[in-house]
């Protein structure tokens, strides 16, 4: 056995214990675990200690499976708005030029770190601090299962386009265009059927899981061959098999790999470099700026004339510092364009613009609902087709969440109680799917206080199911229903025992546990079979 891996496997051990429990910590207080994860790092760097070589291959496998699975749910198409590719170009000239300016005075005040900078390099600080953070809007989206919606759709697609940037600045930074063979990467393109081939063969179980991490991995090692940045590849094999049926099982399949290896990353954020007085009173100065960058995104996105709650709930999602901006920075200091503590300042920025931001998106619907007169006064009167709030028409029984579940549960209503019932889902490729297949089925979400307000003005709904994917979605809609005091029945899905109580405390009238549930009704299917 080779005792130095025993020995850096040990090290690694211990700090990972203490990520658990900070992270647990964090959670018991209302705050997402990454936050403990990130103290960690800073706890560990005050210790003295280096990231270990275990702990750094985990962070780096953890970045490029986010974005491999960022590819795997996001629409080429959404890329090509202006929601998204005008208003990141947009915002990122008003960050570096209000940033820059600002960070330029300072530098003429010789302010401590500040004085070594030009206007040039304070304008590379100011393109560093642009970025908002891919891995926590990510977390938060699946957490709460609107990746799909349109808010969860535009957030993403600004986050694609600014890592885009970022790539664009750092093969820029090097001096040297990517390798001749770079073109070669252009045939993965019409390899995209093999690829979605061999995704129907694999089956369900490992050879899956070391699909999933051949085209994350072996995509990532491809493109640094090429001479482009690794990460890259794996966003770009994500998107080739997007398409394809076994894309979202893909993605729930490496997903426990996923969020293992982002612990690794977000210890390491803290362990940068040392920590110093000054780099704390500059980094925590920075934070409030954030929401800067907040009301330019909802100008933005109002004036490209998305409604006041898919602007706000986007712009909160993205109101944080990058990751990448430590990259931009690192890129820096290597090529002695900026001083090795300004890595510091901006962990110490971005660990506590996490901190700042993350209750404010767990809120984010209590924060529409409560100030909703206010944000609907900027709302254009002139919005997009597919941001309209939407109407259940005459129907009396909703189902939300039109998964495999959901569509069972329509089948079957619908059987018992004819057209009365909607399916209301925000994934617009499954509305559409489920709409060739003869269903009533709508775009939208069922934590949307417009909607419900208009189900409390024309009490047509009697029976609401939620069939959402999460617990957290679950219960977003369930407080909704009691803002408006919802007078009918109410039904949720829920898969452990411990969701049971919390559904039924926040409000559900029936709780179905489909785990426990499935053998009783496997037995009546195989009874209800042989009595034919």
């Amino acid at each position: 056995m080779d005792f130095e891996w025993v020995a850096i496997a040990l090290g690694d051990v211990a700090w990972i214990t203490l990520a658990f429990v900070l992270g647990f910590g964090a959670r018991l207080i209302g705050l997402p675990p990454l936050v403990g994860f990130l103290a960690t790092g800073f706890v560990l760097n005050y210790l003295g200690m280096a990231v270990g070589e275990v702990l750094q291959k985990l962070a780096d496998l953890g970045i490029t499976l986010l974005l491999f699975t960022v590819g795997l749910k996001l629409d080429i198409k959404t890329l090509l708005r202006p929601q998204v590719w005008a208003v990141t170009s947009l915002h990122v000239g008003f960050v570096i030029a209000i940033f820059g300016v600002g960070i330029f005075v300072l530098a003429l005040t010789g302010a401590p770190l500040f004085s070594d900078l030009d206007f040039k390099r304070s304008l590379l600080l100011a393109f560093a601090l642009s970025f908002s953070s891919t891995v926590l809007v990510v977390k938060s989206l699946e957490e709460k299962a609107t990746m799909k919606s349109l808010h969860g759709r535009i957030a993403v697609g600004i986050l694609v386009m600014q890592d885009m940037a970022a790539v664009v600045f750092l093969v820029a930074s090097t001096g040297n265009l990517p390798s001749p063979w770079a073109g070669l990467l252009l045939l993965l393109i019409p390899m995209r059927p093999l690829f979605h081939r061999l995704l129907e063969r694999v089956g369900h179980g490992e050879l899956l899981i070391l699909y999933a991490l051949v085209l994350a991995l072996g995509g990532a090692e491809i493109f640094e061959l090429g001479g482009v940045k690794d990460d890259l590849g794996a966003l770009v094999m994500g998107l080739l098999v997007a398409t394809h049926p076994k894309a979202p099982e893909l993605s729930k399949t490496i997903l426990g790999f996923k969020d293992l290896f982002l612990v690794g990353f977000f210890l390491s954020i803290g362990m940068t470099g040392e920590l110093s007085v000054d780099a704390l009173l500059i980094g925590s100065l920075l934070v409030p700026l954030v929401f800067i960058k907040s009301a330019l995104f909802y100008w933005l996105m109002i004036i490209f004339k998305l409604r006041a709650r898919t602007s706000l709930l986007a712009t909160l999602n993205l109101s944080n510092y990058s990751e990448f901006g430590l990259i931009v920075a690192a890129t820096g200091v290597a090529y002695g364009w900026i001083d090795a503590g300004w890595l510091v300042v901006i962990s110490i920025a971005l660990s506590l613009s996490f901190v700042l931001t993350a209750p404010l998106t767990n809120r984010d619907d209590k924060i529409y609902n409560n100030f909703r007169h206010v944000w609907q006064r900027h709302q254009r009167k002139e919005r997009l087709t597919d941001d309209q709030p939407m109407d259940t028409g005459s129907a009396t029984i909703a189902i939300f969440g039109m998964g495999r579940v959901g569509a069972g549960a329509y089948d079957k209503m619908s059987a018992l109680r004819g057209d009365t019932v909607v399916g209301v889902d925000f994934n617009a490729e499954r509305v559409r799917q489920h709409r060739q297949e003869g269903r009533n089925v709508m775009r939208g979400n069922p934590s949307d206080a417009d909607f419900w307000e208009l189900v409390q003005r024309v009490p047509r709904i009697e029976l609401v199911l939620l069939s959402l994917p999460t617990l957290t979605a679950n219960l977003d809609a369930l407080a909704q229903l009691r803002e408006i005091d919802f007078k009918g029945g109410i039904a949720a899905i829920a898969r452990y025992p411990d969701e049971e109580a919390k559904l039924r405390e926040a409000g559900a009238t029936v709780v179905f546990n489909i785990y426990a549930e499935s053998g009783t009704g496997f037995a009546a299917h195989v009874a209800a079979s042989y009595d034919a």
